[in-house]
């Protein structure tokens, strides 16, 4: 059974417009604004982590498109940003076709009018829920978008730790794998258990009265995420040591204060 969308509750807290909230954007509410802020006092590090997640992000989107893919699902878009997916894989070829999913009604009314890409690719959006995989596979835009037969990249971000285990989180990301061909890669972030748990449970808190169940993972748990593919150097690390480059840089001697203070596992896998 398909999942609905969320409703449009301006009264109620939703992750994607908190997330806009935490990079420093205009497309959110009061009651947005005041989860967010609560974990914010919790987690004063929440700007910088986000922004590193998106950094990540963008890192692993264009390793995927040098290596050839032309590809991307991208689920949990959240609200437009600049730079989006799009624009970082479409500088590396101006040919790469995007498709976008969320579930959130605000964030498809933003993609329609903001996610164009360049004249030689495509971009588009999916109105749909991480939850139901053969409906986001099966959509006619996705299939007019993307060729299945071959490699596409899947980007997860922050988005699985809201996918409980008995929702099924694990065969959900194995059914996406599953529909794409070998060379496909998964790139995941997900907030942690075990990086800095005292904060972090606190942070469950505050989703959980704000309405919201989030499933924090410990790197064990998170690295099952990519059984059946070939993890990319360096494996499942904090998100900020993935591959790092000038455009994100954390001195040497910050290194061990950002694994506590973002608290976020990433990988990137690829299909063998």
């Amino acid at each position: 059974m398909a999942h609905d969308l969320v409703e449009f509750d301006t009264q109620k807290a939703h992750s994607a417009r908190m997330y806009d909230y935490y990079l420093g954007g205009k497309d959110n509410f009061a009651a947005d604004r005041e989860a967010a802020s609560t974990v914010m006092e919790v987690f004063p590090e929440t700007a910088q982590a986000a922004r590193a997640n998106r950094e990540f992000v963008h890192r692993a989107a264009r390793f995927a498109a040098r290596n050839g893919i032309r590809q991307f699902l991208d689920i949990g878009t959240g609200i437009p940003t600049e730079p989006n997916l799009h624009n970082a894989v479409q500088a590396v070829d101006p040919r790469c076709r995007v498709v976008y999913v969320d579930n959130d009604p605000l964030v498809l009314a933003h993609a329609r009018a903001l996610m164009f890409g360049s004249a030689e690719g495509r971009t588009d959006f999916v109105p749909a829920d991480i939850r139901d995989p053969h409906v986001i596979l099966e959509s006619e835009t996705l299939r007019e978008v993307l060729d299945l037969s071959q490699p596409v990249a899947l980007n997860l971000a922050a988005i699985l730790h809201f996918v409980t285990d008995e929702e099924g989180a694990y065969d959900i990301v194995r059914t996406y794998m599953d529909a794409f061909a070998p060379g496909s890669h998964l790139a995941v972030t997900h907030g942690s258990s075990d990086l800095n748990p005292e904060v972090f449970e606190k942070i469950v808190g505050v989703y959980a009265r704000a309405g919201m169940t989030v499933a924090l993972r410990d790197k064990a748990a998170v690295t099952r995420f990519f059984d059946g593919l070939d993890l990319v150097e360096p494996g499942v690390v904090p998100m900020h040591r993935w591959r790092p480059n000038p455009d994100f840089y954390i001195p040497e001697e910050r290194l061990a204060w950002a694994d506590t203070a973002f608290g976020v596992w990433c990988g990137v896998g690829v299909k063998p």
